[in-house]
């Protein structure tokens, strides 16, 4: 970090570099000036308060004066000391974490928009609604973190909206960089919930799909269990993602991607009628069939089959079960899956006990005849 008195014509020169860097003031201790990577440049004051670090904006060189940023820094740097630290609207976390939702939501789905909107306005604001964004530390986010150990699935998945937040304030020079509290703090270990069919299952499911009577959930169901797919991704198949026999979905969660289909597959959806855009068009709505509609038929047919703990996304887990033990390769099953990263695909895979002791016998066989 480098230091100079800081005048108008050095810090109109200052030019930026691939990295954030801060240039300190020589006259007054604690000021200085930060010049961010995308040209942006802020005047700023880091001192401490009560053992706490403290880092506030002063102002923006493009409308104040290095006399103008310094006089008012040293006032802000007085009413610390005095115990009095002054509060700053544009750096509140609310204010920023708006900032951060504005430029990243045109990147997230609709739906990721709405679920981050939900953990920011239920889990995140009540705990740091008007702090100053560069006082938040990682003793305050564990604290917080801590005080949502009763519902750790929304604490989960709240930690990296939070984490985004923190990015957004460092890159625009609220934060001191390499300062993101959410740093390090490890994630809840939930129970795992992942539960796979066994070939009995799969009868009893087959069975309970024949007697459940017309309904298009039952071809849903039956789609979801031969392509692994998510369930909102086949509820809103259209017509013209079903070609050359295959689907193209265009907004699968992951991007646009295509589901390769077997011939069972394709005849289920060969033998729906098609009066409207969708594959499994609403009668209420005249758009795809909604998710509680086929919730509430998927708990009937699951009672029917006797699986009342299977949730709907357990078929996929149970697609791609069978397909690793079918002896598919888990970057194949994440292709079919439409996962980026295998680390994801290898949640999904499953080797029974029996298949677990064959694998022992056969290793132990091999190693007992290399030894002699």
């Amino acid at each position: 970090m480098s230091r100079t008195r800081l005048t108008d014509a050095k810090v109109r020169d200052l030019r930026p570099k691939k990295a954030t860097r801060n240039v300190r003031d020589t006259v007054l201790a604690g000021f200085g000036v930060r010049i961010l990577p995308s040209g942006g440049k802020r005047y700023f004051i880091h001192s401490q308060h009560e053992g706490r670090r403290i880092w506030k904006i002063v102002g923006d060189p493009a409308t104040m004066t290095v006399a103008g940023a310094r006089d008012r820094a040293r006032g802000m740097l007085a009413s610390i000391r005095a115990g009095r630290p002054a509060s700053d609207e544009e750096t509140l976390f609310e204010t920023v974490a708006e900032t951060a939702f504005r430029r990243h939501g045109g990147n997230w789905k609709e739906s990721t928009l709405a679920v981050n909107r939900h953990y920011l306005c239920n889990q995140i604001l009540p705990w740091f609604r008007g702090r100053q964004i560069a006082e938040i530390t990682a003793q305050d986010v564990r604290d917080w973190f801590a005080s949502l150990h009763a519902t750790p699935v929304s604490a989960d998945r709240s930690m990296p909206v939070l984490s985004v937040i923190m990015k957004v304030a460092e890159a625009d020079g609220l934060r001191p960089e390499s300062s993101n509290p959410c740093r390090g703090i490890r994630r809840y270990r939930r129970k795992n919930r992942d539960r796979f069919l066994s070939d009995a299952e799969f009868v009893r499911l087959g069975r309970a799909l024949r007697e459940a009577g017309p309904s298009l959930a039952v071809p849903i169901i039956r789609l979801l269990a031969l392509t692994g797919c998510r369930s909102s991704e086949i509820r809103t198949l259209r017509w013209t993602d079903f070609r050359d026999g295959h689907l193209h979905l265009r907004d699968g969660k992951t991007g646009p991607r295509t589901v390769w289909l077997s011939s069972a597959a394709r005849e289920i959806l060969d033998g729906l009628p098609r009066t409207s855009p969708w594959a499994f068009p609403s009668g209420r709505t005249g758009g795809p069939v909604v998710g509680s509609t086929l919730g509430h038929a998927w708990s009937r047919i699951r009672a029917a089959a006797g699986l009342r703990d299977v949730r709907l996304h357990d078929l996929r887990h149970a697609y791609a079960s069978v397909a690793v033990t079918g002896g598919e390769t888990v970057l194949t099953v994440g292709r079919l899956l439409g996962h980026g990263d295998p680390q994801t695909t290898l949640k999904y895979v499953h080797d029974t006990e029996a298949e677990a002791d064959r694998a022992a016998v056969a290793m132990g066989a091999v190693l007992a005849e290399r030894r002699t």
